[in-house]
């Protein structure tokens, strides 16, 4: 029997959105400048977006690359985590994107420890109340994931962790991703929040990934014509629906 898997894309305007809503995207991410991997896009973007399409959509909230407040080159900040400049700054992108209409919102940093920035991540959520949210790829370059995990446990409204199971992508990643899928089928604790596949994801991986038990996907550059130089193809989309949307490799065999 085929199941329908959930297949998240990267928009960066209205032009994209309506592509991957045509594609059969089932959530869209909206960022501004991949450049710097995804950071969050204008107030207006998100309300051109939103009254484009009508599918989920989860906003970034990211004002600089890299995975602490800072970026990846900000000088070490003091213990407690967060930058008072950077943190009054993502708030106050937040608070906008929720005057907005926005309701769904991926974030996640890290200090410089590589530990899970719990400063900065609860008073965005002091914002994002009755919101859910993604914890990003800052998961891929944690210290130590399980601990993040447990962490993050009871914060209010994170149901998803975008993950290639390691920094280099999921060809690297796959060996974690199979670990991690069996460890929410235990229900172990701080493995309830979906795991969502993203980051160097390939067609040729989501038979393998499907067969150990995910069933979210994220993609960007692989949505698009040319990757991130084109526009979202409504092709490109309708190929990895159907490739995520096949049947298990053991389902089939039956």
């Amino acid at each position: 029997m085929s199941r329908h898997a959930v297949l998240e894309v990267i928009a960066l305007d209205a032009e994209d959105a309506v592509a991957a809503a045509r594609g059969g995207a089932d959530r869209l991410e909206l960022v501004t400048d991949m450049a710097a991997d995804g950071l969050t896009p204008s107030r207006e973007t998100f309300a051109r977006v939103r009254a484009a399409v009508d599918v989920p959509l989860r906003v970034m909230l990211r004002l600089s690359d890299g995975f602490t407040v800072n970026g990846a080159g900000a000088a070490r900040r003091p213990a407690g985590g967060g930058d008072a400049v950077g943190v009054d700054a993502l708030v106050a992108a937040a608070r906008a994107l929720r005057a907005e209409g926005a309701e769904e919102f991926v974030l996640g940093f890290l200090d410089e420890d590589g530990l899970p920035d719990l400063v900065t991540v609860e008073r965005l959520l002091a914002e994002l109340a009755g919101c859910r949210w993604t914890f990003h790829r800052a998961i891929d370059h944690a210290a130590d994931r399980a601990a993040l995990r447990g962490q993050l446990a009871d914060l209010p409204g994170l149901d998803t962790y975008l993950t290639a199971g390691s920094p280099a992508g999921v060809a690297e990643g796959i060996p974690t991703l199979r670990a991690e899928a069996a460890a929410a089928a235990r229900g172990e604790p701080g493995y309830g929040p979906r795991l969502l596949v993203g980051g160097g994801l390939r067609l040729s991986h989501v038979p393998t990934l499907l067969a150990a038990g995910l069933s979210a996907f994220h993609i960007g550059g692989a949505a698009r014509s040319g990757g991130w130089a084109g526009r979202v193809s409504v092709d490109a989309v309708r190929e990895w629906r159907a490739a995520v949307d096949a049947e298990k490799p053991a389902e089939a065999a039956r």
